[in-house]
């Protein structure tokens, strides 16, 4: 089924929804196509192993969206019709979550997650679960729940975690758009490693009740998909103030636009100061990393040609302070508690006792380690310690900006492409060593979008990250969409076309 000329995988949502509002296709064909593709690329051709859980009653909603649009001819809302996947970390009535744990295989929800209950408020259609590492634990895909899951640009490699299984199934054309969670890089690694825009906000612009944490004050959720515009439009569904999330009160700080897409001119880049973070490239020299600079190198030109004005920026001892600023070990386990205690039903309701029982991937060496963190961080001095230096990290990196007078930062998503599955499995690269730039943001709580910045001689997609300031996500959109228009990076992975 093409769209507006276009293969239905690659559509976005605006053409979908030009043909569901002239009548050219009904949400009940779109479901059944996506549907019948997710099961000839997932479970047999190319295998990718990116949905956990398909939901049983998506044909039922396609019908009633489509019966309301006959009886009204009006949509339901800004995503009416629209098909997503989303990390099976959020909780969901209508289909188990399992948070990627075999251990809660068969945990059912009380209620969805406030972002679920935005999405069908909009209109949207969620096709189903996606896969993810046992408890978001993870940059690779290892799950005990699904496995490993392929990235669909070369078969052999991760997508990149945790939302590995949304980043995978968004760049296999499996739905239009997806969504993601990020605690130190979650969402925009896998979109960079699957040539997907991937979106972390301040945290607290989105509502993150109904789903696990890993460090509560940075956690955040946000869309994947193929295109800014589309991001944009499922990020201002998903924005704004929720009683059940103390953090949103940043939404009012932030003095949110009613849209995210007013600033998406095709020449947002004209006059643009950007500042290329020097100090998060890896070394020329070094075969890993070299391959990446080349793709970023020309990202950089591509940028001057938009019309921004380039700044080389450094700043001292980055790796230093993402080390001094990480939380994981002195805060996840007490997060993660919290929130299965509040769980009735939950099978387990400890990460001790998770690591106890042995039912989780041995891969995930972050997840043992959170098992051996403080019980209590209040009363750990390295957290307070931890806390301070985010704030001086933050200011460190503000004070930067304001220095030369800069719209944003970029630099590699992460130094490296997506790694194979023998090198993740081999132990070259653990959670703890792998040089993701994505926790520069993650750790000073600033919004950043990963967009595709071209492909390795290797065929491996490449991430720009673009870092904005606290609450300015709407200079974040704006760059990254001038950006894109200038470049159409964005290409189809062969794996996923037909023989």
């Amino acid at each position: 089924m093409d769209i507006n000329s276009a293969p239905l995988e690659e559509a976005g949502v605006a053409d979908i929804q030009a043909a569901l509002l002239t009548g050219r296709a009904t949400a009940e064909q779109l479901v059944a196509e996506f549907l019948r593709r997710i099961d000839r690329i997932d479970r047999s051709g190319p295998a990718l192993n990116a949905m956990v859980t398909l939901n049983p009653h998506a044909q039922q909603r396609a019908e009633q969206l489509d019966a309301s649009f006959r009886a009204t001819n009006r949509p339901v809302g800004p995503l009416h019709g629209v098909p997503m996947v989303i990390k099976d970390c959020l909780e969901t009535t209508d289909m188990p979550t399992t948070f990627g744990s075999e251990i809660f295989a068969d945990y059912w929800a009380s209620a969805d997650a406030t972002v679920v209950a935005k999405l069908h408020e909009a209109g949207a259609i969620i096709l189903g679960k996606t896969t993810l590492p046992d408890w978001a634990t993870s940059w690779f895909s290892y799950s005990s729940v699904s496995g490993t899951t392929r990235n669909p640009y070369d078969l052999r490699r991760d997508p990149g975690g945790s939302s590995s299984g949304t980043g995978a199934a968004i760049a296999a054309g499996y739905a239009t758009v997806g969504l993601g969670t990020d605690c130190g890089g979650s969402i925009r690694l896998p979109s960079s490693f699957c040539n997907l825009v991937g979106v972390r906000s301040t945290p607290g612009i989105i509502s993150r009740k109904g789903c696990n944490p890993l460090v509560g004050a940075q956690d955040t959720i946000g869309p994947m998909a193929r295109s800014v515009q589309d991001a944009a439009l499922v990020f201002t569904v998903l924005a704004g103030y929720d009683p059940d999330d103390p953090l949103t009160y940043a939404y009012s700080v932030a003095r949110a636009p009613r849209s995210y897409l007013t600033g998406l001119t095709p020449d947002a880049l004209r006059g643009s100061r950007i500042g290329v973070l020097r100090s998060a490239f890896g070394s020329d020299d070094d075969a890993g990393t070299a391959p990446v600079n080349q793709v970023i190198t020309a990202a950089l030109a591509e940028l001057t040609a938009g019309g921004a004005t380039l700044i080389e920026v450094t700043i001292d001892d980055l790796s230093g302070w993402i080390s001094r600023t990480s939380m994981y070990t002195i805060r996840s386990r007490y997060d993660i508690d919290r929130f299965l205690e509040t769980r009735p039903n939950a099978p387990m309701t400890s990460v001790e006792e998770i690591i106890r029982s042995g039912r989780y991937h041995k891969k995930l060496d972050l997840l043992e380690a959170l098992a051996a963190g403080p019980s209590d961080p209040r009363q750990d001095l390295s957290y307070h310690a931890a806390y301070q230096a985010r704030a001086e990290f933050t200011q460190l990196v503000v004070n930067q900006m304001a220095t030369h007078s800069l719209d944003a930062l970029v630099y590699p998503t992460c130094q490296v492409p997506p790694p194979t599955h023998e090198e993740t499995d081999s132990g070259v690269w653990n959670t703890l060593n792998f040089p993701t730039n994505t926790v520069i943001s993650s750790q000073t709580w600033m919004p950043a979008i990963t967009v595709p910045a071209g492909l390795t001689d290797a065929g491996l997609p490449v991430g720009l990250e673009i870092l904005a300031r606290p609450y300015d996500e709407p200079t974040m959109f704006r760059i990254a969409y001038g950006f894109e228009q200038i470049t159409g990076h964005r290409v189809s992975p062969d794996s996923t076309q037909p023989n």
